[in-house]
């Protein structure tokens, strides 16, 4: 819940890695085509029939709009990022494919068997639903809901997926030194709570067409029609309770909302129903005396659902989700079923992508410092990290400075915000330290004992932690990965050797076409830290109010005005009798101020570096000042195109504001923009008033 990114892609995340991996054609016959290294800065991208200060977004982007659509196997295309993950993932499968084939290593031998056995959907085919069949068979073995515990604890000891609720160890909120149990709300299938519960005609399709959907799937399993029927309607009725008693995304967002702390007496006593001190014993945990638990209201409804519920009811829900977690490792009729509604319904995803993306994607998933290892090898060299190393110098510079100047500030936070932005920790390109992957037990035949094995050892990898000093050098993202992410608890920035390459960092490119692409991404996680949720924690990580009351009203004032500006937003344009969407300014509150303050310091570093290289920003390079092209590079690393269920999805469930949103509403508030462009006061680009946080 903590780890702040820049970009969401996966808009059906869930705590496993059998869901994440991205939907795949079942055939393992197509070939990769080598995959070119984008522009850092497109003139031919531009399009020059639009006013800039009146839609910079189109004017940045809309001949690259205009000439790629959303291939038919996405449902967002960037020119930025999909591109780079494209070329990446090409990168990384050449080392996989030569790993499967002629392994060098142990290291590749590993990574090499997983993509393989990934790879052999002949295999899967034969195996039919076997790899799911003990699951099944312990469900059914439940005589009463008392065992759910036992069962739900026997399913994870296999690195079997279950649904229910989520349960790890993360860094105590208000004591970031150590490591507690946490325990938090889950089980839902369809991608938000308000799937299940807004009464709209939109969602009312859904939720029939899911109910459809898990009828299919259960029919494709054995059921006669009479039964698949019964059992999704068992399902339904479950997940709909759950989703009333789950907390909402904006909600969340605020740290208090979801910092909890319980004995475990005072667990059992909250729900009753559910032996809690049978499932840590059986999962294996260290003892504990207390717990965050992050929702206290979805397990006291819990309790009172697992009391009112059939048996036969809990079975099928159980059956359910271990089918559904690995429907796409599973023979072609359940893969097919899974992405007619899972991507193409909710997503408008039109066609699977092949096979190699999708097993490249899983392979780097489950052993990522594995494959990381040999892929920073030959894609990041010593020097892309050295001068990201004085990028992110510069950028601290300029965060500190404007720190100093704030009018809204009193002296005495400010004092505190440098302090916590000097405490600011960063990684760069690859971990110093690289996992074991040892206990790992991977085979070139069946893909779902790799993956149960990886989820395994990814669970034991996070119990370990418990009572453990915290690993302040530990990622949370592979190296190959095109994102970057600020933890507040770490306090720290994070940027992998994947987003490292053009077009947001070149090192043949100009600095303002390098600070318009890296330099606002390292800015935008800098801010993270002192947006409205890591502006809660202090320099040690720790959830504590280091504000005055008079600089905490100054600075809710302008969140807000952040938050009803991107409200007035449009998502996604009304479509018949389906409504426009809005964008929900608080749930992407956080990434909108990011944004609008990592494009102000970049900015202000860029100035620095010019002029300590004795230059200005008024200086041409082919027709455009260094101020105009660092804000056209910032443009262009948000060109966007997505589909119009992907765009209502995200509105949703995505923190982050679309392409169009992201460039417009942040030069809208910078006047720097509207000074480079010679724009008029009073333009849309060019406001009268304006909001600014940092």
């Amino acid at each position: 819940m903590k780890r702040i990114d820049l970009v969401s892609f996966l808009l059906l995340a869930t705590a496993t890695v059998f869901a994440q991996a991205p939907a795949a054609s079942q055939t393992s016959d197509s070939k990769p085509e080598p995959v070119a290294a984008v522009k850092s800065f497109d003139p031919a991208a531009i399009d020059k029939s639009v006013n800039p200060c009146v839609d910079f977004y189109q004017y940045a982007c809309g001949n690259w709009i205009k000439n790629n659509p959303v291939p038919a196997d996405q449902v967002r295309w960037f020119r930025s990022f999909s591109l780079v993950q494209e070329r990446n993932r090409y990168l990384l499968w050449k080392d996989l494919n030569a790993a499967a084939n002629d392994p060098r290593t142990p290291l590749q031998k590993k990574y090499g068997d997983f993509y393989a056995a990934c790879m052999n959907t002949a295999a899967i085919q034969k195996a039919g639903l076997k790899p799911i069949e003990s699951s099944w068979k312990e469900i059914d073995a439940l005589t009463s809901p008392s065992q759910l515990a036992s069962l739900l604890s026997e399913l994870e000891n296999q690195g079997t997926p279950d649904g229910f609720f989520e349960f790890g160890v993360a860094q105590d909120d208000k004591n970031s030194s150590k490591q507690i149990a946490v325990l938090f709300q889950g089980g839902l299938s369809l991608p938000d709570r308000d799937y299940y519960l807004v009464d709209s005609p939109h969602f009312k399709t859904i939720r029939a067409e899911y109910v459809a959907h898990v009828t299919k799937m259960f029919a494709l399993a054995g059921d006669t029609p009479q039964e698949a029927a019964r059992e999704a309607a068992a399902v339904m009725q479950i997940e709909t309770a759950m989703a009333k008693a789950a907390i909402s995304r904006t909600a969340l967002r605020q740290p208090e909302n979801r910092y909890h702390i319980y004995t475990l007496a005072e667990l059992e006593k909250l729900t009753p129903n559910f032996a809690w001190t049978t499932y840590f014993w059986k999962s294996g945990i260290r003892p504990f005396s207390t717990l965050n638990v992050g929702t206290p209201e979805f397990f006291k409804s819990l309790n009172t659902l697992i009391a009112t519920e059939p048996l036969a009811a809990w079975k099928s829900y159980l059956r359910w989700h271990v089918l559904h977690g690995q429907a796409e490792f599973l023979p072609t009729a359940f893969y097919d079923e899974n992405f007619a509604f899972f991507r193409r319904t909710l997503a408008g995803q039109q066609q699977p992508r092949p096979r190699w993306k999708m097993c490249t994607s899983l392979t780097d998933q489950a052993l990522g410092e594995a494959v990381g290892q040999d892929w920073v090898k030959q894609n990041f060299p010593p020097q892309a990290r050295d001068r990201t190393e004085k990028m992110v110098t510069a950028l601290e510079n300029a965060l500190g400075a404007d720190i100093k100047t704030l009018p809204w500030m009193s002296e005495a936070t400010k004092e505190a915000a440098a302090q916590k932005l000097a405490m600011i920790r960063r990684k760069i390109g690859y971990p110093d330290k690289w996992r074991d992957y040892s206990s790992v037990k991977v085979n070139r035949t069946t893909l779902i004992a790799n993956l149960h094995s990886s989820n395994v050892y990814e669970r034991n990898y996070n119990y370990a932690k418990l009572g453990k000093p915290v690993d302040e050098k530990e990622w949370d993202m592979t190296p190959p990965t095109v994102n970057a992410y600020y933890d507040p608890s770490f306090n720290d920035i994070n940027f992998p050797a994947g987003i490292l390459q053009p077009p947001f960092f070149d090192f043949k490119a100009d600095a303002a076409v390098n600070f318009g692409g890296i330099g606002v991404v390292i800015g935008h996680e800098m801010t993270h830290g002192f947006d409205d949720q890591g502006s809660q924690y202090d320099g040690k990580g720790n959830l504590r109010d280091w504000w005055t009351a008079a600089d905490h009203k100054a600075f809710d004032a302008r969140t807000s005005c952040i938050a009803d500006e991107y409200s007035k937003f449009v998502a996604a344009p009304a479509q018949g009798k389906t409504p426009a969407q809005y964008l929900n300014g608080r749930l992407t509150l956080g990434e909108n101020t990011a944004d609008n303050g990592g494009l102000r310091i970049a900015y202000m570093a860029l100035e620095s570096t010019l002029a300590a290289e004795g230059m200005s920003m008024e200086e041409k390079i082919d027709g455009y000042t260094e101020a105009q092209r660092y804000f056209l590079s910032f443009a262009q690393v948000w060109c966007q195109n997505e589909t119009d269920a992907a765009a209502r999805q995200g509105a949703l469930v995505d923190p982050h504001s679309p392409g169009k949103w992201r460039v417009n509403g942040t030069v809208q508030n910078f006047g720097a923009f509207g000074r480079a462009f010679a724009c008029t006061k009073g333009q849309p680009m060019y406001p009268v008033r304006s909001c600014r946080v940092w």
